[in-house]
């Protein structure tokens, strides 16, 4: 037979891409870098959604969710990305250090 993967497996893989994606987010000051370590973070939560729904399927409502985290890390990409070409055509760069020319 082949290996059982169970309900800890999973939450440890998402745990652990959380992780890497909020080290990523607090550690970096590139902005196209920080938004992906958000998208990370996003995908982790979609793992965590759907292994719950896999192991108590009598209801779609892990799917459900993890649908629409998903629509809204598509909004978070396209102003997300908005924001940075916004900044890179101001400063000439995509550092957060920068960002404060936005606020006039």
């Amino acid at each position: 037979m082949g290996i059982e993967i169970g309900l800890g497996e999973y939450l440890a893989l998402a745990s652990v891409i959380f992780g890497i994606g909020a080290m990523g987010f607090l550690t970096r000051r590139n902005m196209l870098i920080q938004l992906m370590s958000i998208e990370l973070m996003l995908n982790s939560v979609n793992v965590m959604l759907v292994a719950f729904n896999r192991y108590m399927p009598e209801n779609h409502t892990g799917q459900i969710f993890a649908f629409f985290v998903i629509a809204v890390a598509a909004a978070e990409a396209a102003v997300g990305l908005a924001i940075v070409i916004s900044l890179f055509r101001l400063k000439q760069t995509v550092e957060t250090d920068k960002a404060d020319a936005l606020r006039h």
